[in-house]
């Protein structure tokens, strides 16, 4: 089955029949009625409470959240918030793209959750409401750093040991970001039972989000000590419109207040507990969320090594420097206690530490995996320090209690091998701590001030002030000056001016922005002073949705992941089965001379030279690099893509994206410039023009397409032209959108259809010879021919152009010369599809015309579609995306060649393959270093992905289109 790009727009969709816009139009105006005071900038919207409701609640609010199929871009999430804002009731509709998701405020006492969902549905999408397995509503949504994992059979024990327990519905660990993501039913185990679970398994778990906290805060109080001042704070808040519920952590001096956010906010509730003089507060500072701050771990981990280098550095000169200066090594051989000497004392006394104290991690890391019946790196490591350990003990030990005991220690072999192993985790971190950069790079693209702007009774800006970013609340008014940061989501309701929206979209020029324009948070205002209304704050933001998205899809894993993580399964108990059999083999061989016992170094026996060979196998095989070589490439791919303006849902959507061979386009507005416009009139009939178009547009003005709306702005066009007759007014009624059709309704009593052939025919209209030819010629110069039928004669073809995009064509070859196919799907007729196809180089078999919205979506279902969501129109992204994702793809291949490649080869030599015929052999403490080596590779490799940059040719489209 081929995988598949798309790239279409949201679908025509119906509109309110004629009752309904009546409806809404009374609603409204008992809407402006209740409304108190005017104000210079708009306000937003508010319904009114109505006597026809008796004695229902109309104060309850209700939250739905739905699952939402079919949008593609922002323009189906803004038809989707304005089909159910038009709804009675509705608080706050806000629709997330990334997550096909809407989330809809609204009061029950006015509409229902059914009737919020059938909108959804008559704007031409799928909606349902997000329920679990069980069938009841979804789950919390816990997150967790988790520390002490080491590799794959780590994360994995904790997946498997979570999605046992009663209430948990998925479990999603990832080594590469040590956190965990967990679905639950919070009425059957919360996020501290969680927690726990997790710290009886041996690793130790720090909380992160706990549930849906969108609308959730924690405030920190100074100067509350008794239970009655905790207990006033409380009463405050509760007072307050809008707070849903107050909850008290008196240990910690900390409130947690729950709010609908369109009435209230963070910036209210500090305000308030401030008011009475004595008490302060403040937000919590947030906890590390995805690349969180590894600051302290790589401290960490610089310390013990550190500490390590102050004993194993002696300890290494002891062995392998001053044994062979004469003069200092008489002197370390003098003193004998019997056969100790005081060398062996020494390299004892400074090995200990090192091995019971900066390694106790891997003791303790050992313990608790096969307290839970598995086995990590700790236990590999764990195994050859203490082979080589106490082995030297025992020589030590022995040669004390010996005057003529002769024997080799390995006290360098445990204490550099830790202290290789500890470095290579601290190049480990650091590296790693740069694959998260970009989602880093996001969150510091918000802006930690703000203007806040106060009006008075007038609507006039009164006087303004600075307040933190994070204390913006819907509805405020944000000063935003030339060369500041937009500091939350808004729609600008004063000025104009210029905004960079590069570090959101990778729109590379920046967009002009005017009265009635949404604006970006995070986004840089280049030129005017403009005033915005904040419309989504704080976790409700494009660029927060964006950054959940991308630590989201770097805690996915690919479907390639699995292989890694089966291997790694029986990867340890392999490695210690190779590690025995090989000390056996050099160990019986010696003793029974299959092999010159000259190969025996001088100071060693049989075994002690077979116990080096088995530690080495022991300590070079490591399972971290084969966990690390998928989760890191994700995490710099994903998060260079989001850079780029191309969101990457996950290693799944970037595995398949590398596979696509088809990429379906839609033509309206994604291969067009989708701006149509009127080029051409063909009357049948005869009927004056303007009465003409009077006539359609009466019929095209409650149509939401985009051809709809050409013809209206164009008997707008011809009816100032006429300006002697006016627009008149007409009586429109039974109005019906036809999908993949037209439309029809009765004008001023006259049944009127205005659409394509096949509406026609459906209605029985005759089609002459003469209508004909004329839409034979209309398709061939690749324009749309709209046809309109009165009283059931056809009276007229309207010509319409949506002229293709600069870049497209060129697109489609770079396509087809990178093995991709490309298809068009369309509602337009066949003629036209045709003609464009044949402009821009898609093939006759590749083109689907007079597609209904479920034809274009069964399509697309037929070749199952990659996750991946463009931030711009730019059809070039589309090449990017493919691009970005074969090149992750290739090195993601290129890790598991190096793991495994590393580990095939290294092992045999570890076990001493090329010693027969070289002499080479591999110290341990080689090999360990080798180890700590393999991992930093894996990751360096997957860092290579961040000088990733778009194909040439893309640039050069780039060039041509601003040109």
């Amino acid at each position: 089955m081929q995988s598949l790009m798309k790239v279409v727009l949201a679908p025509r969709t119906g509109s309110a029949t004629e009752s309904e816009r009546r409806k809404k139009k009374k609603e409204d105006v008992l809407l402006e009625r209740s409304l108190s005071s005017s104000s210079r900038y708009p306000s937003m919207p508010r319904y009114p409470l109505s006597p026809l409701h008796g004695e229902v609640d109309v104060s309850e609010i209700r939250k739905a959240n739905l699952k939402v199929t079919g949008m593609e871009c922002a323009a189906c999430a803004g038809s989707i918030e304005k089909a159910v804002k038009r709804l009675p009731g509705i608080e706050e509709a806000t629709v997330s793209v990334l997550q096909n998701r809407a989330q809809v405020v609204y009061r029950p006492a006015f509409v229902q959750e059914e009737s919020i969902r059938e909108a959804i549905e008559d704007a031409g999408f799928e909606a349902e409401a997000i329920v679990d397995d069980a069938g009841q509503r979804s789950g919390s949504i816990s997150r967790f750093r988790i520390k002490g994992m080491t590799c794959t059979s780590c994360s994995n024990s904790i997946e498997s040991s979570l999605k046992k327990l009663d209430g948990v519905q998925k479990a999603v660990v990832a080594l590469a970001t040590e956190e965990c993501e967990v679905r639950h039913d919070a009425g059957v185990i919360s996020h501290v039972q969680l927690a726990a679970a997790i710290d009886d398994l041996g690793y130790e778990a720090e909380l992160l989000i706990a549930g849906e906290e969108t609308n959730r805060i924690r405030l920190q109080l100074e100067g509350v000590t008794a239970a009655a001042d905790f207990q006033l704070v409380k009463e405050m808040l509760v007072a307050l419109s809008g707070v849903t519920s107050v909850d008290l952590d008196f240990s910690n001096a900390m409130v947690t207040v729950s709010y609908e956010p369109d009435r209230a906010g963070p910036r209210t509730f500090i305000e308030t507990i401030e008011q009475a003089g004595v008490f302060t507060a403040k937000l919590e500072a947030p906890r590390g969320r995805g690349s969180h701050d590894r600051g302290l771990e790589i401290q960490h981990h610089k310390k013990y090594f550190l500490w390590s280098l102050v004993f194993t550095v002696p300890v290494f000169f002891l062995s392998m420097v001053f044994m062979y200066i004469p003069g200092i090594m008489e002197g370390l051989e003098h003193g004998r206690l019997n056969g100790l000497s005081i060398g062996a004392l020494l390299r004892w006394i400074l090995a200990t530490p090192v091995q019971f104290v900066i390694g106790r991690r891997f003791y303790v890391g050992a313990y608790k995996a096969l307290r839970r019946g598995s086995s990590n790196m700790d236990v590999l490591i764990a195994m050859g320090t203490n082979a080589a350990y106490f082995y030297s003990v025992y020589i030590v030990l022995r040669a004390a209690t010996s005057p003529t005991f002769k024997g080799t220690d390995f006290f360098e072999t445990s204490a550099m091998l830790i202290s290789f192993i500890i470095l290579g985790k601290y190049l480990e971190v650091m590296a790693k701590g740069k694959t998260s950069e970009a989602v880093a790079k996001l969150m510091d693209l918000a802006p930690d001030k703000a203007t806040l702007l106060t009006l008075d009774e007038e609507g006039d800006v009164a006087g303004e002030r600075e307040i933190g970013a994070e204390l913006i609340q819907r509805r405020d008014i944000i000063k935003v000056v030339p060369g500041s940061k937009v500091p939350t989501d808004g729609v600008v309701v004063w000025g104009q001016s210029f905004v960079n929206e590069s570090m959101i979209t990778g729109e590379a020029r920046p967009v002009p922005k005017k009265l009635g324009d949404k604006v970006i948070g995070g986004t840089m205002n280049d030129h005017g002073v403009i005033h915005i209304r904040a419309t989504h704050v704080g976790a409700e933001t494009a660029l927060a949705q964006i950054v959940r998205l991308v630590e989201a899809a770097q805690m996915g894993k690919a479907p390639v992941q699995k292989y890694a993580d089966r291997i790694s399964t029986y990867f340890v108990p392999a490695v210690v089965v190779a590690a025995f059999v090989t000390w056996l083999a050099w160990y019986v061989g010696g003793k029974a001379r299959s092999y010159p016992k000259s190969w025996i170094p001088a100071a060693m026996d049989e075994f002690e030279l077979a116990l080096q060979f088995g530690i080495s196998v022991l300590v070079i095989a490591c399972p971290c690099a084969l966990g690390l070589a998928t989760p890191t490439a994700i995490m710099v791919a994903t998060g260079k893509g989001a850079t780029q303006g191309i969101l990457i849902k996950g290693g799944q959507a970037l595995e398949a994206a590398h596979k696509v061979k088809t990429v379906v386009f839609d033509k309206t507005g994604t291969l067009t410039i989708g701006k149509p416009i009127v080029v051409h009139t063909k009357l049948l009939t005869n009927i004056p023009l303007h009465v003409f178009y009077d006539t359609i547009a009466a019929a095209e003005v409650n149509s939401e397409h985009p051809l709809g709306k050409a013809i209206v702005a164009y008997s707008r066009k011809i009816s100032g032209e006429h300006s002697s007759h006016g627009q008149q007014q007409h009586e429109v009624r039974d109005f019906e959108a036809i999908p993949g059709q037209g439309v029809r309704a009765v004008v001023d009593g006259k049944a009127t259809l205005v659409g394509n052939m096949r509406l026609m025919k459906e209605h029985g209209i005759h089609i002459s010879e003469e209508a004909e030819e004329h839409l034979r010629d209309v398709e061939t110069l690749a324009r749309t021919g709209v046809m309109v039928a009165i009283e059931r004669e056809l009276v007229g073809v309207v010509s319409i152009a949506d002229p293709v995009k600069p870049e497209a064509a060129r697109v489609i070859s770079i396509l087809k010369s990178m093995g991709v196919r490309s298809m068009m799907v369309t509602g337009d007729n066949w003629g036209t599809a045709v003609a464009i196809a044949r402009e821009l180089g898609i093939e006759r078999p590749c083109v689907h015309a007079e597609s209904l919205p479920e034809d274009k979506a069964r399509i697309v279902e037929e070749m199952q579609a990659a996750d991946i969501v463009l931030m711009k129109s730019n059809l070039e992204d589309v090449i990017t995306g493919i691009d970005l994702s074969r090149k992750s793809f290739f090195r993601i291949w290129l890790n598991y060649v190096w793991a495994l490649g590393y580990n095939v080869l290294g092992i045999p030599i570890a076990a001493g393959a090329l010693f027969p015929s070289t002499g080479f052999r591999l110290p341990p403490w080689v090999a360990g270093a080798a180890m700590a080596a393999s991992s930093v590779s894996v990751v360096c490799s997957s860092l290579w992905l961040k000088r990733y940059k778009r194909p040439k040719v893309v640039e050069e489209i780039d060039t041509s289109v601003q040109r």
